[in-house]
């Protein structure tokens, strides 16, 4: 019983330590300050975001010579997080956009999005995240179950 026990406690301290090792790539902690919608609209438009992208319920100029195809916001099953969203912009071939043919967005394997990184500031960055992420709407997506007699 004493043998058991002792075991047991060593397992617990063991998983209670293994828990406590911090991933150096954890996203754990990170949070930018708040940001301005309304500053993130103007960076959208600066940075030419709207030469590809459209957004869902806003009405935005068309770029000469481009034809926008990459919808952002609208209904989506599930939350877009912060993250999300920020390492869309700094890292665009971390996901490709779904739902597009992959010749269209992509070249290689890598998103044809421009990498901002060495152009915008991260005041600009915090504010287009504020301004892209209220245009996303959670809904419980539509199951159909089968009916079994």
């Amino acid at each position: 019983m004493k043998i058991t026990s002792t075991v047991t406690l060593l397992l617990t301290a063991m998983v209670v330590l293994a828990g406590c090792d911090r991933d150096p790539m954890s996203e754990k902690g990170f949070s930018l300050p708040e940001g301005n919608p309304m500053a993130g609209r103007e960076t959208f438009l600066y940075m030419q975001c709207n030469q590809c992208h459209t957004i869902d319920s806003e009405t935005l100029p068309l770029v000469p010579g481009y034809e926008p195809f990459v919808e952002l916001g609208g209904q989506v099953t599930r939350v877009k997080t912060y993250g999300e969203l920020v390492t869309s912009i700094i890292n665009p071939s971390h996901k490709l956009a779904d739902g597009y043919p992959e010749d269209l967005v992509a070249e290689d394997g890598k998103s044809k999005m421009y990498v901002y990184n060495g152009y915008m500031t991260v005041q600009e960055l915090i504010d287009l995240v504020a301004f892209l992420q209220p245009h996303y709407e959670v809904v419980v997506p539509a199951f159909q179950y089968r009916v079994y007699p």
